[in-house]
């Protein structure tokens, strides 16, 4: 009897640690949670809510096994513990939400490690390592890969409609078919497809018993195979678009056709299984059998379980006794919670207001003169700028500069300086050319300093830009430095404010790239002396 409510003591001790570490990771990662949610409702990442559904059964598929098998806690569970808890402040100080994604992974994994053993977690592996497809990836590389992708979906797609006989003809992202034109957006940039594939590709090779080079190719053919049918979606649409008019590519029929798109690439991977085993058949055994059949059972093998969880606390020992074992949990259980509390208490950022608003920056700057733009609501929202100013330049012979400077008293999570290299790209623009140059200004910011030059084409049209980073008495160009500093200077100096500067200008014609150049340099020497006065010191 006194064995019985001793195993109920225990097994109701583990719901409430569970629910423990459950509430600690939701209070320190709920700013993390509530944009990952906010991510998944968009439709280029909606199917990260199966994710989760999918580890889970992956894990309870295995329940026998991991029930047969002694639990062993361990410290070695604290490495990726504390590697988790470092991404976590690098993440949140130097506010990267990818960091913070990579930081909730490394802390489950480690508080499995700890609590449960190296045997039990490399049981589990495939599912760990298959709920990573949850994080949808950063701006930086999705962005620009959408932009690459549609480039070549545009390129196959009227390749498919030249060999169908139409009259097609690229220019950029514009597809012209004479009778009208079409522009390929992001949504048909192949990304919706080829991330989906890539996961279930990466899920057939778990289920289907096969030898590791079949795995490889099949994961590895998602990509050419999801390119191939987005670009026969892009050449679907030009060849109806004459009989069926613009209902085509809007709307139902446009999310319709897109779906049929993606179950058809499923059934070509699906066919591929089939082939590959057709065609190679596995030897019996070669494949080992079903992912996780190699698993030992209930009583092949079990060792009995060693001090950890599985063994009871002695009798009497008390519920404060057992609820610190075994001591890895109870260490991992307050070093989160002393996490929670640091992050919680210490005021790391401090909002550093302007030195003058920008409604006051001149519009009159030697010979240029210029008018003030607003940005769209919309676009303030996504950027939830502290101020910004948007001018655009004239000077007497009727050349444009476009002045474009965003300042953020604080940055936080979701509230940091987007890249150019990021945003423009995202807007169509292809960067031809990207280097570092050095700049000077005139009298009290004469000295040099590095920014980014860019050479961006769009349709037919080039321009040239210059961009730099005012930090906190830095000038930065990349954005892992502002990442790297934004962290650096929130512990030492409780500062993350920080500024984008961008300066665009058009060639018209057949100007040369010396001539906008020397435009830029005239302008920036003009403007830099004055902005130099309305940014913190």
């Amino acid at each position: 009897m006194n064995r019985l409510a001793c195993l109920i003591d225990i097994g109701l001790l583990s719901w409430l640690r569970t629910a423990g570490y459950v509430l600690l990771l939701f209070l320190l990662y709920q700013p993390t949670l509530a944009y990952l949610l906010v991510k998944w409702n968009q439709d280029d990442f909606n199917y990260c809510y199966l994710i989760p559904c999918i580890v889970l059964y992956l894990i309870w598929e295995k329940r026998a096994t991991l029930a047969a098998t002694p639990s062993v806690p361990s410290w070695r569970g604290l490495a990726p513990l504390v590697l988790g808890l470092v991404c976590y402040w690098l993440g949140d100080l130097g506010g990267e939400y990818t960091m913070l994604f990579l930081s909730l992974w490394l802390v489950a994994v480690a508080l499995v490690w700890m609590h449960l053993g190296w045997t039990k977690l490399r049981g589990i592996s495939f599912p760990l390592l298959f709920s990573l497809a949850m994080f949808v990836p950063p701006d930086a590389v999705y962005v620009p890969l959408s932009f690459r992708l549609k480039l070549v979906s545009s390129q196959l797609g009227v390749y498919l409609l030249q060999l169908w006989g139409m009259s097609a003809y690229r220019e950029g992202n514009i597809i012209d078919l004479g009778f009208t034109r079409l522009q390929v957006v992001d949504a048909c940039s192949g990304l919706r497809y080829l991330v989906p594939l890539f996961v279930m590709g990466v899920l057939m090779t778990c289920r289907a018993p096969m030898a590791p080079w079949k795995r490889v190719l099949l994961v590895a053919s998602s990509v050419p195979l999801s390119l191939f049918t987005n670009s026969l979606r892009i050449a679907s649409v030009g060849l109806l678009f004459q009989y069926l008019g613009a209902m085509v590519a809007r709307g139902f029929f446009h999310d319709f056709s897109g779906w049929i798109i993606f179950m058809a690439s499923l059934g070509f991977l699906m066919l591929e299984v089939w082939l590959l085993n057709r065609v190679f058949p596995e030897k019996p055994g070669a494949a080992g059998g079903k992912p996780g059949s190699g698993s030992r059972g209930p009583g092949v093998g079990a060792r009995q379980a060693p001090q950890g969880e599985d063994r009871l606390p002695p009798t009497g020992s008390g519920w404060r006794a057992a609820l610190l074992h075994p001591p890895p949990c109870a260490a991992a259980f307050l070093v989160l919670a002393a996490t929670l509390a640091l992050a919680r208490a210490v005021p790391w950022r401090e909002k550093i207001p302007l030195a003058r608003q920008f409604s006051s920056f001149p519009l009159r700057l030697g010979a240029w003169n210029g008018t003030r733009n607003l940005m769209e609501p919309a676009a303030l929202d996504t950027l939830r700028l502290s101020d910004y100013l948007l001018v655009d330049y004239h000077d007497p012979a009727g050349r444009q500069v476009n002045l474009y400077v965003a300042y953020y008293a604080s940055q936080l999570k979701g509230e940091s300086i987007h890249s150019p290299a990021t945003c423009l790209p995202g807007g169509g623009w292809d960067f031809e050319e990207s280097d570092a140059i050095k700049l000077t200004g005139a009298g009290s910011a004469a000295r040099a300093m590095t920014v980014r030059r860019a050479f961006m084409s769009k349709s037919g049209e080039r321009m040239l830009v210059y961009y730099w980073f005012p930090q906190r008495g830095r000038i930065l160009t990349e954005a892992p430095q502002l990442k790297f500093y934004a962290f650096w200077d929130a512990i030492t100096r409780r500062r993350t404010d920080g500024a984008l500067v961008r300066v665009i200008t058009p060639l018209a014609g057949g100007e040369e790239p010396a001539s906008a150049e020397a435009r830029l340099r005239g302008f920036c020497r003009a403007a830099l002396p004055v902005l130099e006065g309305y940014l913190p010191k």
